[in-house]
């Protein structure tokens, strides 16, 4: 009952701090709050509890009501290097980070 997300575009960073709002939850809580935040991570996270939830389902037969999220990992993904032309012909770099994110749902 597994999800995976790779290289997508927010930083690890802000990624994180939202990771611990639905971490521990039941995954019916987590897909309410996440479907009415108004965050970028937020809809990143409901796509993937939702995949993972439909995993369980299909592939295990689990039930909703006894599921909740489990690991919950974040890690650093490819970074996307780009610049920003000042005088004298130099660059000031700009880093576009990305993330990629494993999500375990676990039965209680």
């Amino acid at each position: 009952m597994k999800a995976n997300l790779k290289n997508v575009r927010i930083s690890p960073k802000k990624l994180r701090v939202s990771a611990e709002v639905v971490r521990g939850q039941k995954v019916e809580e987590a897909l309410k709050f996440l479907r009415f935040a108004p965050n970028k991570w937020a809809k990143i996270l409901y796509k993937l509890v939702f995949s993972a939830l439909k995993n369980a389902e299909n592939n295990n037969s689990q039930e909703v009501a006894n599921l909740y999220v489990g690991n919950l990992i974040i890690t650093k993904g490819i970074v996307y290097k780009r610049g920003n032309p000042i005088s004298r012909g130099r660059m000031h770099p700009i880093l576009k980070r990305t993330s990629n994110v494993k999500l375990e749902l676990q039965v209680k």
